[in-house]
């Protein structure tokens, strides 16, 4: 991952979102939000409400999408959101997070340079998972000399541990 910089100023256009089982009601309400709003969105599934399905078969492909840039910010919905969030979180250059309320979904992005937004699917209510969205998609990384050293020290971490140090 790149040494983390300022968004260029442009909204976020393109979004990825996932759901498993736990999570599918509520992606689905979502992209049809968001397409209305006029976002861009891909549906990294599951595309069938399968109570067989595993969160890690979106979630990665998902986290893969918004750390290369293809999207420009990721949704992950499963159950209780915990194990979406571990799992975009072992993708280098995501930076996923658990958010149940507007504060968090602001600063993780003014502050981390938050990507993916993780929600549970049955913990949050359409309306608040709206309005969560909303709010990180909002929000963008402010830059700040203390932040970006902050994320440096996440990518060299995430290099090390990836057996790429630069």
């Amino acid at each position: 991952m790149p040494d983390p910089t300022p968004d260029d100023g442009a909204a976020p256009r393109k979004i990825g979102i996932a759901a498993d089982h736990g999570g599918f009601d509520l992606k689905r309400f979502l992209t049809g939000r968001l397409r209305l709003a006029g976002y861009a969105v891909t549906d990294f599934g599951d595309l069938e409400k399968r109570t067989d399905d595993d969160y890690p078969d979106f979630v990665i492909p998902l986290a893969r999408a918004v750390a290369s840039g293809a999207m420009d910010r990721g949704i992950a919905i499963c159950g209780s959101g915990v194990g979406a969030s571990v799992a975009a979180n072992k993708v280098p250059g995501a930076r996923a997070c658990l958010v149940h309320e507007t504060f968090s979904a602001r600063q993780g992005v003014e502050d981390d340079h938050l990507n993916i937004l993780c929600l549970g699917g049955l913990v949050v209510g359409e309306g608040a998972a709206w309005e969560l969205v909303q709010t990180f998609l909002a929000a963008r990384f402010s830059g700040l000399a203390r932040h970006c050293r902050r994320l440096a020290k996440v990518c060299e971490l995430e290099n090390t541990a990836a057996g790429t140090t630069q």
